[in-house]
């Protein structure tokens, strides 16, 4: 059996190699003639996953070691027996994380208090259900959108678009990239979507570039008719817009799933998918070692003197800082790509135990519904 694997998939080199021949490549290198003799592929969303490349190929399975699987064209890929895997959830601590920090940095920009703002969550899969849940324990006002869900699920939690257009003070984005349909999320906030917003509101994408239409986002926020946008998801990456760049108030090169924890679940699930598929003796393989971050992973929080919401926010930032990664971005856009592969180790909330002193009434119970572990007051 042959494997070809994206050689950036982390925690994987030397997992199969005793079971088949493996050959890692970049993502972008891979080729029909480089994939023609291979029995399964296991890829990022660099690999487009067609006809173009796959007629005529042996291959018999795909795992993505990402959530989204728009790079796969599945309809072909089922058309021709080839049976294919994406790895919902991976990284949705990670992205939560990713919105935690980004809500920080802008409560300080900006001076407003999380329990006196509305967050519109539009999609609530595995990753925006957790964004939801993060909104609520920073004590902000959740509104959900999700069409799918509500069709399937009853309307009563759910709000419609416009409702969330009028009504947030910041929309945060969570939809896969649908290209038509009847829920398509193909340029979903476009000009016509940009023009209900409030003046005020704060829009973040973390789902796909093109989700949003960026040429009307740059329109919008040179006039400043709307209050900020933080974008970590770009069209046409890794050749992103440069124009656009410097009128964001948070800019990154599509990491907000880049933890290590979530990098470890994309490739375990991955590995795990292959290894029923085939019969190999890995269905339950996780990696081992996953690397600490440069942080101590017990930290203590001092809250006297501190507002709940100054202590949440300390504690977020002990784990992350989105700002870092906005500055190496705008240090370098040419580097985009070389960003996300040589992404420094970060680890999600799960991962950290804080000792809580001084603590602030409802502050235990907050941490813990954030992810933290083991607090305590003293």
């Amino acid at each position: 059996m042959k494997i070809v694997i994206d050689d950036h998939i982390p925690f994987i080199k030397g997992v199969l190699e005793p079971y088949a021949e493996v050959v890692y490549l970049p993502g972008a290198m891979f080729a029909h003639g480089n994939v023609s003799d291979a029995d399964a592929l296991i890829i990022r969303t660099r690999t487009q996953c067609n006809e173009a490349l796959l007629k005529g190929a042996s291959v018999k399975f795909i795992a993505t070691a990402t959530i989204g699987y728009d790079h796969i064209d599945t309809a072909w890929c089922e058309a021709n027996g080839i049976a294919w895997t994406n790895a919902p959830g991976c990284n949705s601590g990670s992205v939560r994380q990713y919105i935690a920090s980004a809500l920080t940095g802008l409560s300080v920009q900006f001076g407003f208090e999380f329990e006196g703002m509305t967050l519109g969550v539009v999609g609530t899969g595995n990753v925006g259900s957790k964004v939801a849940r993060l909104g609520e324990a920073l004590g902000m006002t959740v509104l959900m959108n999700d069409p799918p869900r509500a069709e399937k699920e009853g309307p009563e939690q759910f709000v419609p678009l416009d409702e969330i257009l009028l009504m947030s003070d910041i929309i945060t984005l969570h939809v896969p990239l649908n290209l038509s349909g009847p829920h398509r999320t193909y340029r979903l906030f476009d000009r016509t979507t940009f023009e209900c917003l409030q003046h005020r509101t704060i829009l973040i994408n973390s789902s796909r570039g093109e989700v949003v239409d960026q040429t009307s986002l740059k329109d919008i926020l040179k006039c400043r008719a709307i209050g900020a946008a933080a974008l970590d998801v770009w069209e046409n990456e890794p050749n992103i817009d440069l124009e656009l760049l410097p009128l964001l108030n948070i800019a990154t090169p599509h990491i907000a799933g880049y933890s290590a924890d979530g990098k470890a679940n994309g490739t375990a699930l991955s590995v795990q998918a292959l290894s029923r598929f085939f019969g190999l003796p890995l269905a339950d393989w996780y990696p081992s070692g996953i690397p600490e971050p440069p942080q101590p992973l017990h930290f203590e929080l001092d809250c006297k003197g501190k507002t709940r919401q100054q202590c949440l926010c300390e504690a977020i930032r002990h784990t992350y800082s989105v700002g870092d990664d906005d500055g190496r971005l705008r240090a370098s856009p040419a580097t985009f790509e070389k960003q996300r592969s040589a992404y420094p180790v970060r680890r999600e909330f799960e991962a950290f135990s804080v000792t809580v002193k001084n603590g602030t009434p409802g502050i235990d119970e907050r941490l813990q519904a954030l992810g933290f572990n083991r607090t305590h007051q003293q």
